[in-house]
């Protein structure tokens, strides 16, 4: 369309420009996969391996290498199996996140919130019913391969936080804990330096 308004020089300007876009949104997308696994590291979730970072740049060069790996893993698919297959997996944190809600609720009722919706136990299944069904519904639209992927890589993360948990116990591997992650932040403030507003004296 740009070509056939402007001339091929719009078109090719378009191409480049939606070129770097995907780029640009690719390597964002990557920073903050790479920062969520430096987080769970420091939380105590991953080992200590994927707190590591770069000295050159201070990025946390295990969790890059890692996202790109599981991006290549999925560069066999088409790009409506990788949206199918990212909207299955959001649907089922969704319905993870829905679920732990209710179970909440049934459990700790009690439990300090900064926010409790005002409604009692049938009320709140019948408002989570109609979402869940929808959840439901997309999930049920998508191919064997998106079955598939989403089945495997569901199971790959169960079975990794049952082998993390069995390392924690048997001390196989090095895991951090928010203990430590706090004592780092003050030491980094305290290391910061403070700038007063300072003025000369007066003669």
């Amino acid at each position: 369309m740009a070509g056939m308004i402007a001339g091929h020089w719009l078109k090719y300007w378009i191409e480049v420009g939606a070129v770097l876009s995907a780029i640009g949104l690719y390597e964002a997308q990557l920073s903050s996969a790479a920062f969520q696994l430096l987080g769970m590291a420091d939380l105590g979730f991953l080992p200590k391996l994927f707190s590591l970072r770069s000295k050159w740049f201070d990025t946390p060069w295990v969790g890059i290498v890692t996202s790109s790996l599981i991006s290549l893993g999925i560069s066999f698919l088409t790009l409506d199996d990788i949206i199918s297959s990212a909207n299955f997996l959001y649907s089922l944190g969704m319905l993870l996140e829905i679920a732990s809600f209710l179970w909440l609720r049934r459990k700790e009722p009690r439990l300090k919130r900064p926010f409790r919706v005002p409604l009692r136990k049938p009320w709140l299944i019948f408002m989570c019913a109609l979402p869940s069904a929808f959840l439901i519904y997309v999930m049920t639209l998508a191919s064997w391969r998106v079955f598939a992927v989403s089945g495997g890589l569901t199971l790959f993360g169960c079975g990794l936080y049952f082998s993390m948990e069995l390392c924690k116990k048997k001390g196989c591997l090095m895991f951090g804990t928010l203990g430590e992650m706090v004592g780092e932040m003050e030491e980094e403030e305290e290391v910061k330096p403070t700038f007063r507003n300072s003025r000369p004296a007066s003669m």
